[in-house]
């Protein structure tokens, strides 16, 4: 009797170690991976202020900026967006203060709320951070300073997998941030095939890794199928290709 076909689930994360890691990860779970990276980052050599009270970051990357240009937090404390974010900065050797219960940029203004009032907070982060999280903390009373470490760009030349997906030959994708929706689409719409891709999508499993990502899918007219309840990569894509095995069939 012939094995099933591996089920074939694009990923769009950076083309650095991320993309690596989700493809032995996905080959581990018996899975075909497209890499198609929808992120690539340009510093700004901006640093993170070092006179505030609490410095807040949310990203590994931001932590690998900011660690290799030398910054110091000082008193400050420093509170990481989630867990990812909270272990690059042990890494790098920093303590680390405040990690919400809810991994995201709601999350942790309901985590601070009730304590910056009168505060300085830097919030030290991509350029397209959420504004949940810097009118949040402004609304409880806070400072808010915000730093832009980095800039997310489409690399030239990604879109591989809206090929893939116009032509119903995606299993399931992996979004990882409403940035990775929106470049995708984007790619799909300098194809022409935006309408095709959306469609064939509705054959495959969509995995979004947390709310704000799937509410950017579902407005752009894409169905979610998962969003874990833990927003990491790992648990997000053994969610999709559990949830995508039991219907996939030669």
């Amino acid at each position: 009797m012939r094995e099933s076909p591996r089920l074939r689930v694009a990923v769009f994360r950076p083309d650095d170690e991320r993309i690596a890691d989700a493809v032995e990860l996905l080959e581990s779970l018996g899975a075909d991976p497209v890499p198609d990276p929808m992120l690539a980052v340009e510093p700004t050599d901006y640093t993170p202020r070092e006179d505030a009270d609490y410095v807040i970051l949310t990203s590994k990357t931001g932590v690998e900026l900011a660690a290799d240009a030398g910054w110091d937090p000082g008193a400050a404390t420093v509170c990481a967006i989630g867990s990812a974010t909270a272990d690059a900065l042990k890494e790098a050797g920093y303590d680390v203060d405040v990690v919400p219960e809810e991994y995201s940029s709601a999350g942790l203004v309901e985590r601070l709320a009730d304590e910056v009032a009168g505060s300085r907070v830097e919030v030290a982060r991509s350029d397209h951070g959420s504004a949940v999280l810097t009118e949040g903390l402004e609304d409880a009373g806070a400072y808010v300073h915000e730093t832009i470490l980095y800039r997310l760009v489409r690399p030239a030349g990604a879109g591989e997998s809206t090929e893939l997906a116009a032509e119903g030959k995606l299993d399931a994708a992996l979004f990882t941030s409403s940035l990775t929706v929106q470049h995708f689409l984007d790619a799909a719409t300098e194809r022409g095939i935006r309408e095709a891709v959306v469609d064939g999508l509705h054959e495959a499993t969509v995995g979004a890794i947390g709310d704000p990502t799937r509410d950017t899918a579902e407005h752009a007219g894409l169905s979610v199928d998962v969003v874990p309840e833990t927003a990491d990569f790992e648990t997000l894509a053994c969610a999709v290709v559990e949830d995508a095995a039991p219907t996939h069939h030669e």
